[in-house]
């Protein structure tokens, strides 16, 4: 355990340091007992609110503090307005900070989402632990080796998990997770429902892109492919959305250096200004999937993992990734075999694949294919009676 301490004293420096004092910082204290639900931002709580929605239907009684790693994951739930949850900022998983942490809002039980598995919350937690979604890679679980018998430990406090892969559930129970807290498979972004959303005005969703979520090393790639792409469409407008936003004034020097007249979101352009239009703001992504019937899905050219496929599926986009898609790999190998996705590795590839999906019912069909390939083969409902009689037996 003093491995883990010395490497969470080390995150909070760093907190600290580039952050500030929020994720140092408890919530505010409560008389009302509360169920602590975790993901680390935008992706992973979107993912699970389909599921938080149907238990506060089910379970009106119950109080629920949510909390992110990020000030956008905070603010999206805050957006929801949901009955009796309270959005924070999630506290650094340091003994004493998390101790108080539970106190504050008299913790009954401790929901954690995808890969944010922290051993201070739930070692300390004083009713049961549930992980949902969860992610294990094999170099996370190598890394979790490392720390002695901390995996262990913690996961021998779970009453309940289910992984979003196989892999995934077969490396928790080799850490030392119960075969009796092992539960179905289940991927929640799969639960994902797409919101109704207004096209804004001027674009043409058929005669336009997105690359999603891109990472350093894959904006080149994105730029090259659309200028080819236009040689065989004229008139092709891409919507540019880099991972970070923080990024936006790189890729837009990219987008300028290769002659391309580019729109800016945060600027306050008009999305059907420019070639190009850089959505470099956060929680917005939905009105980009929305606008275009061709999506690349980013971080699938670098070693990056990938990003999810089922967001912009559910929008009935089109969709072209790289190789790397080791986060879904799941998601993807299904994919692939109902021939409902293109694979590409470079700016050549992405531009044939752009030209090849560039009639408007093609796109359609191939939207329509990935989102049935894609629907989950485990009932919502299922999961929530799961969560329920673990919560009911605290």
């Amino acid at each position: 355990m003093w491995r883990y301490r010395v490497l969470i004293s080390l995150l909070a420096s760093v907190v600290l340091l580039r952050h500030g004092r929020g994720r140092l910082v408890a919530p505010s204290a409560s008389t009302q007992d509360h169920i602590w639900v975790h993901g680390a931002s935008n992706g992973e709580l979107a993912s699970v609110r389909p599921l938080l929605e149907k238990l506060i239907a089910r379970r009106p009684d119950l109080h629920w503090l949510v909390t992110a790693n990020t000030e956008t994951g905070r603010d999206m739930v805050r957006g929801w307005t949901l009955p009796k949850v309270d959005a924070h900022l999630a506290p650094v998983d340091l003994s004493w900070l998390t101790r108080k942490t539970l106190r504050a809002r008299n913790v009954t039980a401790h929901v954690t989402l995808e890969a944010e598995l922290w051993p201070h919350r739930v070692l300390s937690c004083p009713g049961p632990v549930i992980l949902l979604g969860a992610r294990m890679s094999d170099g996370t679980a190598r890394g979790w080796a490392r720390l002695g018998g901390l995996a262990g430990r913690a996961l021998s406090r779970v009453a309940f998990a289910s992984a979003q892969d196989q892999g995934s559930a077969q490396r928790l129970l080799d850490l030392g997770l119960s075969d009796r807290a092992l539960g179905p498979v289940v991927d929640l972004k799969a639960f994902y429902d797409a919101q109704p959303i207004k096209i804004p005005s001027g674009i043409h969703r058929a005669k336009t892109w997105l690359a999603a979520s891109t990472h350093e090393g894959e904006e080149q790639t994105v730029i090259a492919a659309h200028i080819a792409a236009r040689k065989a469409e004229p008139g092709l407008r891409l919507i540019l959305a880099p991972r970070h936003p923080r990024r936006a004034a790189e890729v837009r020097a990219m987008i300028e250096a290769a002659g391309l007249e580019v729109g800016q979101r945060s600027a306050g352009d008009s999305p059907d200004r420019g070639e190009v239009y850089l959505a470099d703001t956060m929680g917005e992504m939905p009105l980009w999937y929305a606008a275009c019937g061709r999506v690349f899905v980013g971080g699938t050219l670098t070693d990056r993992g990938g990003h999810t496929p089922y967001e912009p599926a559910a929008y009935g986009a089109s969709l072209i990734h790289g190789p790397d898609v080791r986060n879904f790999r799941a998601a993807y190998a299904r994919l692939e075999q109902a021939d409902a996705a293109l694979c590409i590795a470079d700016a050549a590839s992405l531009a044939g694949a752009l030209s090849a999906l560039a009639d408007e019912t093609r796109q359609v069909q191939a939207g329509r294919t990935a989102q049935a390939v894609l629907r989950p083969d485990t009932n919502l409902d299922a999961v929530c009676d799961a969560v329920l009689r673990v919560l009911d037996k605290g």
